[in-house]
């Protein structure tokens, strides 16, 4: 079944804002590092992974984020280099083209190679998998051509975090109040 494991369970992949909201704001390594645990075991389940152009983009971020990229999930950023998800960039990249609402320059920083955002719905669309990302749809956009846009014509599925956190029944346990 497309983009469930045999027990019917979806597959997700993850954004690269997932990895730095996540890390800057509500789910610093100090106060949530059960949140990065999840996200390791999830991916060693084969529920959860990333690209490898997402890790490209995390390893200009701080050390401590990009060390937890490199050496904690490192395994589990998946291939881009093959030809299902080539095919699916093509098709991505040609729908992008075809957009008028678009400007010019947010064509050509879409397309860019240190770009993640085409990739990973190339992935997605390749695979079923779901995205999960913070961006949110939006129909007028003319500047930059959000992740949502592009699933949404492609019929992709997408999910932001929090939504992807119920779906998969996380809990934070073992707070201690003082």
């Amino acid at each position: 079944m497309r983009g469930s494991l045999s027990f019917g369970v979806s597959r997700y992949v993850l954004d690269t804002n997932v990895f730095i909201e996540a890390y800057r704001r509500y789910y610093a390594f100090d106060i949530a590092y059960p949140f990065w645990e999840a996200l390791i075991e999830l991916a060693e389940s084969g529920i959860v992974l990333s690209v490898d152009k997402v890790l490209e983009e995390l390893k200009k971020e701080d050390d401590r984020l990009k060390n937890w990229a490199e050496k904690q999930f490192g395994e589990h950023f998946a291939s881009t280099d093959n030809l299902d998800v080539v095919r699916s960039y093509q098709i991505v990249i040609n729908w992008a083209n075809s957009q008028k609402q678009f400007l010019d320059k947010a064509k050509q920083e879409f397309m860019k190679s240190d770009n993640a955002d085409a990739w990973i719905v190339s992935y997605a669309h390749a695979y079923g998998f779901v995205v999960i990302t913070h961006e949110a749809h939006s129909p007028n956009i003319k500047k930059r051509i959000p992740i949502p846009n592009v699933c949404k014509a492609l019929g992709v599925e997408y999910i932001n975090t929090f939504e992807f956190l119920k779906r998969v029944k996380f809990e934070f346990t073992g707070y201690i109040l003082r």
